[in-house]
């Protein structure tokens, strides 16, 4: 579907991809849609829910200039996929109960983090470097993290609330891995402080802005330079996390399944970051906050929840959408809500034939506490096509 509604009540236009905004989420597009920083017009994906600041499943374009808690926290975090040569012929439940239970060790979830021995060491130590000359410049960044936390011991780890990891079926039954995580604790701190950079940063200048979470850097200012520095090695942290989870992945499903090979080249996508793009005439900052880039022929990930279907998509290219589609459902209700809606039964009739835990720790994430993920497809075929189809049998949640 195109455009359904367009909101003028600001300096630029929003044009939404769904009929459905709640009215928090649509104040927070008019906020954008005012700020002088804004090219062309904002646009709200059809998974488009309340964020901080800035709406999730927004696409910014900003002249010359970056709002940070549009970027977010957990900068780069995104999606992973890859297809092997197995088939649900190779899967039967107790094999899955192994795997299941083989990612769970090997895979730390939530706080947790590589124990000595177990660090992946390799895949960390290309970003040593650069990450020491960020810090020479902002020693301040090293006192976010906690001792207990280490981001060389956090590669290859999957963080918390909504990541997981999912093996899944596609329409033609083939085994996919897929899993979702970003830049975990490290990104988190980046993030934060730059955020609060450019708070101060506004409130010295004096900018009446409609949100104080709308504070931006522009080009040539005092710390610009030092957050793009910042962002971009989250946003390779953050891709190098999930590549090496992916490996991690493979390897329990080789302990305890028939020999296989990857058959597919990996699907590895942001849908948290900011990138220099070229949209309506101007070179822009675009920032995809929940959506993904979906660039003419570009493959892309968009997943359901705990017992939803996902897509494997293929980008058609769209100017309208900045070239982006939705990141996935979408949340409804919040994780408050949706414990005291729903019970660990309720979980465990719409996760039936997934391998997952069904216990109140995960209720926050229960299908029913998200959008339907058919209607966000059905409201942006225009934007994608899709190409695989995926059904969950194993899910590990953060």
């Amino acid at each position: 579907m195109p455009v359904r509604q367009t909101i003028d009540e600001g300096r630029v236009p929003v044009k939404v991809y769904t009929n459905e905004v709640e009215a928090s989420a649509r104040q927070q597009l008019v906020n954008l849609s005012q700020l002088s920083i804004v090219h062309h017009h904002v646009a709200a994906m059809p998974d488009v829910h309340t964020g901080i600041g800035a709406t999730v499943g927004s696409v910014i374009a900003t002249h010359r200039a970056i709002i940070p808690a549009a970027v977010g926290v957990d900068i780069g975090c995104g999606m992973i996929a890859t297809r092997t040569s197995l088939t649900a012929n190779d899967l039967d439940e107790p094999r899955l109960k192994r795997v299941f239970e083989q990612i769970s060790r090997d895979v730390p979830v939530g706080r947790d983090q590589h124990k000595e021995g177990r660090v992946l060491t390799g895949a960390a130590k290309p970003f040593g470097r650069s990450l020491s000359k960020i810090l020479d410049r902002h020693p301040q960044l090293q006192k976010r993290f906690p001792r207990t936390q280490n981001w060389v011991c956090q590669m290859g780890t999957l963080g918390g609330g909504n990541h997981f990891i999912e093996v899944c079926l596609d329409e033609a039954s083939q085994v996919w891995v897929m899993l979702h995580s970003g830049s975990r604790g490290i990104g988190n701190a980046i993030g934060t402080y730059f955020i609060e950079l450019a708070r101060r940063d506004a409130e010295r200048r004096e900018l009446h802005l409609p949100d104080r979470d709308l504070a931006y850097f522009e080009e040539g200012a005092e710390h610009f330079g030092d957050y793009i520095a910042a962002v971009g090695w989250a946003q390779g942290y953050a891709a190098a996390n999930r590549h090496a989870m992916v490996e991690l992945v493979l390897d329990a499903l080789r302990r305890h399944l028939p020999p296989f090979e990857v058959t597919r080249e990996v699907v590895n996508c942001h849908h948290n970051y900011v990138e220099r793009e070229h949209h309506y005439g101007a070179d822009v900052w675009v920032t995809r906050k929940g959506a993904i880039r979906a660039r003419q022929g570009e493959f892309g990930i968009i997943p359901g929840s705990m017992g939803a279907r996902s897509y494997i998509v293929r980008g058609k290219g769209s100017a309208e959408s900045f070239q982006s589609c939705a990141h996935g459902a979408g949340r409804r209700m919040s994780r408050t809500q949706a414990q005291k809606t729903f019970t660990p039964q309720d979980l465990a009739a719409q996760t039936a034939g997934v391998v997952c835990r069904k216990d109140r720790g995960v209720l926050d994430e229960i299908p029913g506490a998200y959008k339907s993920i058919d209607e966000v497809m059905a409201n942006q075929d225009d934007l994608v096509e899709v190409a695989h189809t995926l059904k969950q049998v194993i899910c590990v949640k953060g």
